[in-house]
């Protein structure tokens, strides 16, 4: 049973390591599986084939009248399952594309604040919230507008710069 518990134990050990050193089993083996396992042999995979091997042996021994064989076949379908598990996972978080990186076009239409008083004819610095992060751009507007005055982006004319106008309450 100690044998199985260790097992458990050490598999929730590299699950940790595995969040603390991201990658780093790919990096010592420095692509010499390349494509062999195609993700199979990660640290989480690895990890949870360990821990599920480790703790449902433990289980089955302790529970059941069956021996240390029986466990370890119980324990290693387990493992199994769970590493399996934990590879579609991963792949499933790797094609998630609902992080995509925001793009001038969504400035248009948002609201911010004027932190730097932009001139009549010439730049100042506006706050923004992009993606939920306040982001700061340089400035136009038609007219001067001071410190604090709310905005609407009327164009992005760059990747750091904005066109703006006064919101009218």
């Amino acid at each position: 049973m100690g044998l199985f518990l260790g097992l458990g134990i050490a598999g929730i050990v590299l699950l940790a390591a595995s969040l603390v050193f991201d990658g780093v089993l790919e990096g010592v083996l420095d692509g010499a599986l390349d494509g062999l396992f195609d993700g199979w042999l990660s640290l989480p995979v690895v990890a949870g084939f360990v821990s599920m091997l480790g703790f449902t042996g433990a289980i089955v021994l302790g529970s059941t009248g069956l021996g240390p064989g029986a466990a370890t076949a119980a324990g290693a379908l387990a493992g199994a399952g769970a590493g399996w598990a934990t590879y579609r996972l991963s792949r499933a978080l790797l094609r998630d594309i609902s992080g995509a990186a925001p793009r001038q076009e969504d400035l248009v239409g948002s609201t911010g604040t004027v932190v730097t008083a932009i001139p009549a004819s010439g730049y100042g610095e506006v706050l923004l919230r992009l993606a939920g992060q306040p982001v700061k751009y340089a400035a136009t507007a038609d007219g001067p507008l001071e410190r604090g005055a709310e905005v609407w982006v009327t164009a992005a004319p760059s990747s750091t710069s904005v066109s703006v106008r006064a919101v009218e309450h």
